[in-house]
């Protein structure tokens, strides 16, 4: 499945890296990017691109011409609601039959078993952002549709993050999404350097609920510094409260050499509202809409974060 996914994405990965948008399709150009982050905007998807000749897969409007397919949802996954001004159609992403362990969650993302090499910039990377609009627009955490408990439920809501160089569809090098911490889910930013080794995750204080709240749009972003180790979180430009859940050396930044950066592989890939983009299982489905996802390899500053939300605000 990952080598047959990788054939029909090659294609319009070539579409997706830059050239005129297909007809019709309005085209923002980097208007609504922050002029210090343009340079090192790894991918950015503001799901108003479809790849010429194909709408299921979207145009990455960042360097690395990196696009990722719309799965199972296809361009039904295009809707018209403006999380900002810049805005065209965001991308719904949502769990389908929660009592059927299948594989038809909405989600969207790339996966290839053999590494992604135009996602290269996060090979030995010294830091990453991932930042973007959320919408939650049903119900959160999705029931459980891997197990027979009717009344069991995910322990985590999936946002976006870009996959480990040995990722299985869920392991991540840098991720935001909502997760069980010491029994109560919260909003996290979740990191990991080295391929195979431990993640670090920083959470946020505040009830996630009230962060993000049903129906209304938030700009998240979260930033991992893999040689200092240093983690952080933002709400519509602002910084959040918030708590690393391990106190030990999970990265292994102690000792030599310096400085730390993460396994010198590429990704495997990106994964946008749930796990395995390569659509071999259902796991942590999001009922929400996001848009305008961009992914860094450097860590976005506090005075950034805030100039990219006002930006577009």
């Amino acid at each position: 499945m990952a080598a047959l996914l990788a054939g029909v994405l090659a294609a319009p990965q070539a579409v997706a890296g830059g050239g005129a948008s297909p007809a019709g399709v309005p085209d923002h150009g980097s208007s609504d990017v922050l002029p210090s982050l343009r340079r090192d905007l790894v991918a950015h998807y503001d799901f108003s691109h479809p790849a010429q000749g194909d709408p299921t897969v979207e145009r990455d409007r960042g360097r690395s011409g990196t696009g990722i397919r719309l799965i199972n949802g296809g361009d039904r996954m295009r809707v018209q609601d403006q999380a900002h001004r810049h805005s065209g159609s965001a991308l719904q992403v949502q769990q389908i039959n929660p009592a059927t362990a299948g594989n038809d969650d909405w989600k969207a993302g790339i996966y290839d078993e053999r590494a992604v090499e135009s996602l290269r910039a996060f090979n030995g990377a010294r830091a990453a952002t991932v930042m973007g609009w959320v919408k939650m627009t049903g119900e959160n955490p999705s029931p459980n549709s891997n197990t027979a408990d009717p009344g069991d439920r995910y322990n985590a809501i999936g946002l976006a993050g870009v996959l480990s160089g040995d990722s299985n569809g869920h392991d991540v090098r840098a991720l935001l999404e909502l997760i069980q911490v010491n029994g109560e889910l919260k909003l996290v930013a979740l990191g990991r350097r080295i391929d195979g080794g431990a993640s670090q995750t920083f959470a946020a204080e505040a009830d996630w609920q009230t962060l993000l709240p049903r129906e209304e749009w938030v700009f998240l972003a979260a930033t991992f510094d893999y040689d200092t180790g240093e983690m952080a979180l933002y709400r519509n430009g602002r910084p959040l409260p918030g708590f690393y859940t391990r106190t030990d050396d999970p990265w292994a930044l102690a000792g030599d050499p310096e400085p730390d950066l993460t396994t010198a592989g590429d990704p495997r890939g990106i994964k946008i509202g749930g796990s395995f983009p390569q659509n071999t299982r259902e796991n942590n489905p999001c009922n929400c809409r996001m848009d305008s996802l961009m992914f860094l390899d450097r860590a976005a500053s506090p005075r950034e974060i805030l100039g990219q939300y006002r930006r577009v605000t």
